[in-house]
């Protein structure tokens, strides 16, 4: 039930990707005429948002039972009486799913009408206002107070400070404005940056920013325009509240903050994969903004320690802000370039930062830089080709140094949110061939499908693979009456197809 055109690439980058889910490899196996529903499908499912929000419960602080009792109070007052059931996950015990409603076809349009970046309107769709930054142009009379409607300008095209844009446009929802279009627009106005992005951690009454930016720096950080971190208070006010989205997602602005964690479902996963153990010594390369390193403290019971690596000092911030909001205690920080972690010479054995010597790490996460090209929901895609590409080689460098500093019999957890075959099945058959000393393992749980075909893996080691393909969902409208009807393992089973791109390879260092 696509609502919304498929995602918007650049020419060479579709037909990159087409290429890559029409490999000959998996034609053989399926044929033509079902790997081109596979590709279509991708294509309009990536500009949905997934069918369930999802929150990680910091069992650290309070149990999964309580939590959940009073997030469906907030989410009783939020959706007026409304009763959407949040749900446990059976295999992932602190994450809790809640129902995303939609899409709803009876919102009228009216009159006066906001634009919006494309980034801004896909933090709407999951469960976002939109703050001043986030606004591109609106109706010339608009004053605080009115009604209006919402659209993404999803090709980019519409100028700041327009009073009318007739280019292409899609309608997300209905909202009241909190400043007039002066207020927006004057020289003395807010930043133009984007909208807060609700899928990931807020500190207390602030969130952060997503923006392209940073994602070409690393998906799940957050920066202004700039590539730095920035509180909301300093981007601007709230420009429109949300009323009436066409998905039905709550808000978590300052929702239990230190209880909760807004978090993708595949990325709750890769802890409970990597699986760490109270007294080791955990690595996570590339852990900003510590979603996941924060994960892993709480899985092991904040006994033991995380190292957790990222380059640029504000992000390093934002894991140490995150560490304190859910009071863990045994992760440690460091602003240091991961490429560079393994030491080259001989060093203090007390040195307690990076860089580290060989073997220095019961378990590794590397939670890669990559193309983001999994993220849900994306109506426009911008990066060129020589972009989307140029991630393979930063990946090895970073495994590679992941392999030394692994501890024989060491686990080494490698997962990207993209969809391609270059930065997923492609790089675990180097680093097979290239490791003799790894083996792949088989993952506990094992939610998504096994990876894909076209990169020269056996069939048992496509198994041992966990690929979340948002090609595989089916998009279906979720409304009340069908949630009271629906039975909870087809929930769960939906929950776990229709969720962002993911990849998860685990490795065993076996000498």
């Amino acid at each position: 039930m696509a609502i919304f055109p498929k995602i918007l690439l650049k020419p060479e980058v579709e037909a990159y990707l087409k290429s890559i889910f029409k490999n000959n490899e998996l034609v053989a196996a399926i044929g033509p005429q079902e790997a081109e529903q596979k590709y279509e499908s991708l294509l309009n499912n990536l500009s949905h948002p997934p069918a369930f929000t999802t929150v990680r419960v910091n069992t650290h602080l309070a149990s999964v039972e309580h939590i959940r009792s009073l997030l469906c109070e907030e989410l009783h007052k939020q959706y007026a009486s409304l009763n959407v059931p949040v749900l446990q996950h059976p295999q992932l015990p602190d994450i809790l799913l809640i129902p995303v409603i939609g899409p709803r076809k009876d919102l009228q349009k009216l009159s006066k009408e906001v634009i919006v970046g494309a980034q801004c309107g896909s933090a709407v769709l999951r469960g976002a206002h939109v703050y001043a930054p986030g606004i591109v142009s609106a109706s010339k009379c608009m004053k605080a107070g009115d009604l209006v409607s919402v659209y993404s300008d999803i090709e980019g095209k519409c100028k700041r400070g327009a009073k009318e844009f007739l280019g292409t446009k899609v309608f997300i929802g209905n909202g009241i404005s909190e400043l007039s279009r002066s207020e927006i627009f004057n020289s003395n106005g807010p930043l133009n940056v984007c909208s807060p992005w609700p899928q990931e951690q807020k500190i207390g009454p602030w969130s952060y920013c997503s923006c392209s930016h940073c994602l070409k720096v690393n998906m799940n950080v957050f920066c202004l325009g700039t590539g730095q971190f920035g509180f909301r208070k300093a981007l601007g006010g709230m420009g429109i509240k949300m009323i009436e989205s066409i998905y039905l997602s709550p808000s978590f602005d300052n929702l239990l903050p230190s209880y909760l964690f807004l978090q993708n479902l595949p990325s709750s996963v890769v802890s409970y994969v990597l699986n760490p153990q109270p007294g080791e010594r955990i690595l996570d390369m590339c852990a900003a903004p510590g979603g996941k390193t924060t994960h892993l403290a709480t899985l092991m019971h904040d006994e033991g320690e995380v190292v957790a690596l990222d380059k640029i000092a504000d992000k390093v911030k934002k894991i140490k802000q995150n560490a304190s909001l859910l009071k863990l205690n045994c992760i440690k920080t460091f602003c240091y370039d991961g490429t560079k972690a393994l030491a080259t010479s001989n060093i203090e054995n007390e040195q307690e930062g990076p860089p580290f010597l060989p073997e220095s790490f019961d378990r590794i996460l590397l939670d890669a830089p990559c193309s983001g090209m999994g993220q849900r929901p994306n109506m426009a895609y911008s990066w060129s080709l020589k972009e989307v590409t140029s991630y393979q080689p930063l990946q090895r460098k970073l495994f590679s140094v992941a392999v030394q500093l692994l501890k024989p019999k060491g686990i080494l957890v490698y997962s990207t949110c993209t969809v391609t075959l270059s930065e997923n099945e492609e790089q675990v058959a180097w680093a097979l061939e290239t490791f003799p000393c790894l083996q792949l393992q088989s993952q506990e749980p094992h939610i998504g499908s096994e990876g894909m075909m076209g990169a020269g893996l056996s069939p048992e080691q496509l198994k041992q693979l966990q690929r979340f393909d948002p090609s595989e969902a089916v998009l279906q409208g979720m409304d009340l009456d069908s949630l009271q009807s629906a039975k909870y393992e087809d929930l769960i089973s939906l929950a776990n197809k229709d969720s962002i791109g993911f990849f998860i390879a685990k490795f065993v260092k076996v000498q």
